[in-house]
């Protein structure tokens, strides 16, 4: 009975089986005949990998065609894919061989690489770009113990003028995961170098190039096991700029040292920034920005070190550590002192506020209406032109209120104050034209957090003091004091708002001298100087001249462009040129900068003194020294515009750059020749 139910038990499996394997068969013929195109297809897809190959970079070039930024052919450091029992091992042998040349580098920043690039397993990880020979050699000797640790060679971004417009050039890194998510798919891979700043950001697009591909065979897990096709690379595009080497040589140098000078009896001296334009073109000829930036260090990791230089691990700004890593040149903001004196003066003129143009005001040093504001000296009877010249603040105070303030405000609209230029860089400021308005809105948001804080003491005030209070007597006493001390303080509340949101007299004295809340980028002091030089037309500024391709051909002409032709008269423009142009002359503040300088080459220029504005600084002792001019005064071709924080006068600070500039452009004298002190 038992062998029976065992005999049936095993037929019974054995059909099983039979319709098992019958099942399997018809899948088996299934797939051959019907499906095998499909998944021979899914299998090669599954087993070939496209790899891009990184497209050189194309070239920048100064407007004479030297180079500023080109490519080099460098070792740069990469990782495959590991099994997770050989990565731990393989790490550790890394880190103790580049401990020696990248101390910086740690177990987090590797496994942050390996933890990004999961989803491509099949892609090497660029860790290290740039390393040196002997690092390629150390790792060479140590192969055995580093699996899947590989010398690429790739081309990579190189700046041989060191520092030089390293702000305009701007910088490249590596990208960062929300860069990477918002490009195309296939336009970048986690190892890529990007535009960061400058023109690298801003021509990012023209200068990247096509990456090539190769079709990289890999196993199971997808490791690579062999190349089949490649692509080759399309290079970027090339920029030549308008800046002139040497003149930005000249303005870089000429600004290390003034810097240098100015630190023995300024010891916050060690910021400036500076802009020599075309005043035809609107041409950037020279742009310089200090501390330096030098691109160089972009490339790979920065250093601690060389990121404190960049970064400064400061609470709050310090002049003695101010960071790298702006271009102060578009995007600091600041008070242009007296240089905005040319504003007030043609707002006056043009309203008709100051005719005849002899007419004398008497500067005693001191304005005759509240609040009295000073002059820095004691000038007597000035015109228009004596006041250019000496700087009078009295005189001005006073065009400022035959102006008025919307007039003011008008003319320096016109002349681009306050507002982006357009330049072809990145994060460029706009600066603060004030205006009523804004002073409402900032005033009312001021106003009001001061008395919250006042409303808010004065509740904890009475709330300690009814704490304590011992009877009921006292306590009707002391919320009868809190209510007529709450009346009060609402009552000084409505009288402060009203007077801090409204536009004062003061406020117009203050504008008309280029003090007050205004607060302007170094090239919008440029641009609105050179619309004077022209005779009226407000420029866009402009870096980029021509792209080329790899052979040389253009591909883009940039032509200079009109923003607007400014609505103010030709003859208030041309007064207030011959008003500029006594300040070089004698009697004026910037006579000694260029009184050597020949008939045929007359400088028309002003100075300024201008209050730093920063918390804690010193009213009566520390100021930005400002300095902008123009020349030749009868036919102007190139406008400048400094600033030198903490240089207290700008014809001793900015306005020495500006000499030394002018003096090689007209070939009066070459400063790259000058020997160091």
């Amino acid at each position: 009975m038992r062998a029976k139910e065992l005999e049936n038990k095993i037929k019974i499996y054995g059909y099983v089986v039979i319709i098992l394997l019958a099942l399997l068969g018809t899948r088996l013929s299934v797939v051959q005949l019907f499906n095998n195109e499909t998944y021979q297809t899914q299998a090669k897809e599954n087993r070939i990998r496209l790899l891009p190959i990184k497209a050189p970079r194309g070239e920048i070039y100064t407007a004479q065609g030297e180079v500023l930024a080109s490519n080099e052919i460098v070792y740069s450091l990469s990782l495959s894919y590991l099994d997770a029992d050989k990565q731990e091992l393989v790490i550790d042998n890394l880190l103790s061989v580049l401990q020696e040349y990248y101390p910086e580098v740690t177990r987090d920043y590797i496994e942050e690489k390996v933890e990004i690039q999961k989803l491509r397993l099949y892609e090497p990880i660029i860790l290290l770009h740039d390393i040196s020979w002997n690092l390629v050699v150390e790792l060479e000797e140590n192969r055995q113990s580093l699996p899947g640790v590989s010398i690429v060679v790739e081309p990579l971004r190189n700046y041989p003028q060191g520092s030089l417009a390293g702000h305009v050039l701007g910088y490249i890194h590596s990208i960062d995961q929300g860069e990477l998510q918002e490009s195309a798919e296939g336009e970048y891979s986690i190892n890529s170098l990007i535009g960061k700043s400058g023109l690298e950001k801003q021509y990012e697009e023209v200068l990247k190039g096509k990456d090539g591909a190769r079709n990289v065979e890999v196993d199971a897990r997808g490791r690579p096991i062999r190349d089949l096709v490649t692509l080759e690379p399309e290079a970027g595009r090339n920029l030549h700029l308008t800046l002139d080497l040497e003149l930005q040589q000249v303005m870089q140098k000429s600004m290390e040292n003034t810097l240098t000078q100015l630190q023995q009896k300024y010891p916050k001296a060690r910021v400036g920034s500076a802009v020599l334009m075309n005043v035809k073109t609107g041409e950037i000829l020279a742009m310089c920005s200090m501390p330096a930036m030098y691109p160089d260090d972009w490339k790979g990791n920065i250093s601690s070190k060389r990121a404190e230089y960049y970064f400064p691990q400061t609470e709050s700004y310090d002049p003695l550590q101010p960071g790298a890593v702006s271009n102060r040149c578009i995007q600091a903001t600041y008070p242009p002192g007296s240089t905005f004196k040319m504003i007030t003066g043609m707002a006056a003129l043009d309203k008709e506020a100051m005719i005849p143009l002899e007419d004398y005001i008497r500067c005693t040093g001191n304005y005759w209406i509240a609040p009295y504001i000073k002059c820095w000296s004691v000038h007597g009877n000035v015109n228009y032109y004596s006041a250019m010249a000496g700087s009078c603040n009295v005189y001005f105070q006073e065009m400022g209120r035959r102006a008025g303030q919307k007039e003011i405000i008008r003319v320096a609209n016109e002349f681009g104050l306050g507002s982006k230029t357009g330049i072809d860089l990145p994060y460029e400021a706009k600066g603060l034209l004030p205006n009523p308005e804004w002073k409402k809105e900032i005033s009312a948001t001021l106003t009001d957090r001061q008395y919250e804080r006042l409303w808010q003491e004065l509740e904890s005030k009475y709330d300690d003091l009814l704490e304590k209070a011992i009877d009921q007597e006292e306590i009707k006493e002391l919320q009868k004091r809190k209510e007529n001390e709450k009346n009060q303080l609402e009552a000084q509340y409505q009288i402060d708002y009203n007077f801090n949101t409204t536009w004062q007299a003061f406020d117009t004295f203050n504008m008309s001298m280029g003090q007050g809340y205004n607060d302007f980028t170094v090239l919008q002091l440029t641009n609105y100087v050179a619309a004077i030089a022209n005779g009226g037309y407000l420029m866009q500024p402009q870096l980029l001249s021509r792209i080329t391709d790899g052979e040389n051909k253009t591909i883009k002409d940039i032509e200079p462009q009109i923003v607007r032709e400014i609505d103010v008269k030709a003859e208030t423009i041309a007064e207030t040129k011959r008003a500029m142009l006594a300040v070089s002359q004698p009697g004026g503040t910037a006579h000694f900068l260029f009184n050597d300088f020949p008939p045929s080459i007359q400088v028309a220029a002003k100075t300024g003194t201008a209050e730093t504005g920063r918390a804690g600084d010193n009213e009566l002792k520390e100021f930005h020294g400002v300095f902008v001019a123009f020349a030749p005064f009868d036919d102007p071709e190139i406008a400048f515009a400094g600033v030198m924080e903490y240089g207290y006068s700008g014809g001793e600070s900015a306005g020495l750059i500006a000499r030394d500039l002018f003096r090689h452009y007209f070939g009066l004298s070459n400063y790259l020749e000058r020997p160091e002190d």
